[in-house]
């Protein structure tokens, strides 16, 4: 589906785009530079249209204490010496103390942190998610938050993933459950139109 509008009280939600992640050189289909320039692109349109932005990062403590827990089938969980800097925002969206930062512990947005009522206190009833990964992160964002009661619009080419497969089956199977795909040209477009 593509987008069709975009509610008078939207938000800009950038999931993940720190300095460890986005430096990731293995992502697909996007390279974490595109990620980050489209998502730039579109909190500066936000901004411009005094909208929310609202950048949350992940971050965890050294000894894993904050780690979730629960048995998985991957590999184990370990805790891991992090580098410094790894959980820092990337410099083409930090600086604007206008926007919401958010800090997150898990894999979504939503649980564990002020995400949804920071959106509440402002009015917002859609959200535009983009961000790093596909599958994990803005994933589980979108389905907090279309389980939460937003419309949800997803940049999918201001969004990459770990692995091309997982990328597309998180755009083409779950997406279009959760809410209205576009590219960011296409979101920006729309934007501009509603928001004139």
């Amino acid at each position: 589906m593509a987008v069709t509008t975009l509610d008078p009280k939207t938000a800009l939600v950038v999931i993940d785009l720190q300095n460890g992640i986005a430096g990731n050189p293995g992502l697909a289909p996007h390279p974490a530079a595109e990620v980050v320039e489209r998502a730039a692109r579109l909190a500066d349109a936000f901004r411009e249209q005094s909208l929310p932005v609202v950048l949350v990062r992940v971050t965890a403590a050294a000894d894993g204490a904050d780690g979730v827990p629960g048995r998985i089938d991957g590999p184990a969980r370990a805790p891991r010496v992090w580098p410094e800097g790894w959980d820092v925002l990337v410099d083409e969206l930090a600086g604007h103390p206008e926007d919401i930062v958010v800090t997150k512990r898990n894999w979504g947005a939503f649980y564990g942190t002020d995400l949804d009522l920071q959106l509440r206190r402002r009015g917002i009833t859609q959200i535009v998610v983009v961000g790093i990964a596909t599958s994990i992160g803005v994933e589980s964002s979108a389905r907090a938050a279309h389980e939460h009661g937003y419309h949800v619009t997803l940049a999918t080419d201001a969004m990459s993933d770990i692995d091309a497969e997982t990328h597309r089956n998180s755009v083409e199977r779950i997406f279009p459950r959760l809410g209205e795909t576009g590219t960011t040209d296409e979101i920006l477009e729309v934007l501009a139109k509603t928001h004139a």
